[in-house]
């Protein structure tokens, strides 16, 4: 049994994807946000330099909704299809089927093991 308390959704401005890294050109930090990639931040601090992008994502969100035009919904949110379209090179969609039905599985079954095994180890 859990004694711990369900959280509370996270503000909006936290729901977005942040990435926070050393810049050598800058000799800063530089805060980004994937679903604002106009937007960044400079901070000699890590923690500061989110706390500085989160901040400028609020304003630009306030602004946005005052003018009427749509906020980008964080990608953490968005609904997708499970549907992926993709263009390869002709030698690797052969090299693929060929694998696929040497597995003895369908071409789409088998890119998706593949694709999952990859992004897991």
């Amino acid at each position: 049994m859990s004694t711990r308390k369900a959280a509370a959704a996270p503000s909006a401005v936290a729901q977005y994807r942040y990435s926070v890294q050393w810049s050598p050109e800058d000799q800063e930090f530089v805060a980004t946000v994937f679903e604002f990639p106009s937007l960044s931040w400079l901070d000699e601090d890590q923690f500061q330099a989110l706390r500085g992008i989160e901040r400028l994502v609020s304003d630009v969100i306030h602004e946005l909704t005052q003018s009427g035009e749509p906020v980008p919904e964080p990608i953490a949110t968005q609904k997708f299809s499970g549907r992926l379209n993709l263009r390869v090179p002709p030698e690797l969609h052969r090299k693929l089927a060929i694998e696929a039905a040497n597995h003895g599985v369908p071409l789409n079954k088998y890119a998706t093991e593949r694709l999952t095994a990859q992004l897991s180890g």
